[in-house]
């Protein structure tokens, strides 16, 4: 057993992330495991890009209501407490809703050179204002 030592929270890259979004690394991949887990906080309105990952995503809200969407328009809303998996290489995106926070545990597995995520194109705010009124 290893107590590992807490990371400082960062703030997400903005060439992946619209409005303000903080990290806490938990695990990065290495081997031989290969799960990245991490603390993320989102702002009301704050999302990430598009994006997939190679073996899927595990998203667990630890705090307030977000939402998360799919290429086929797709958008469930998400609270404190629930679980969302995302299927190996489908597209999409999740964050705060326009007058919340919201945090979740972000998981995923690693494709053995890195976390396996592929980054895409920011959610427009057409894409998110739609996304809002279509919420599950």
């Amino acid at each position: 057993m290893e107590r590992i030592a807490s990371t400082p929270t960062a703030k997400a890259p903005a060439e992946r992330f619209t409005g303000d979004v903080y990290l806490s690394m938990i695990q990065t991949p290495s081997e031989p495991a290969r799960l990245a887990a991490a603390l993320v906080r989102f702002t009301p309105g704050a999302r990430t890009n598009w994006h997939s990952h190679a073996l899927g995503q595990t998203l667990h809200v630890t705090d307030g209501v977000g939402l998360v969407g799919t290429r086929d328009g797709r958008t469930l809303r998400i609270t404190a407490g629930q679980t969302v998996t995302c299927p190996p290489g489908e597209e999409h995106w999740h964050g705060a809703t326009d007058t919340t926070l919201m945090a979740h545990l972000a998981l995923a597995v690693g494709d053995g050179t890195g976390d396996g995520t592929t980054w895409l194109e920011p959610v427009t705010d057409a894409q998110y204002t739609a996304a809002l009124a279509a919420a599950d």
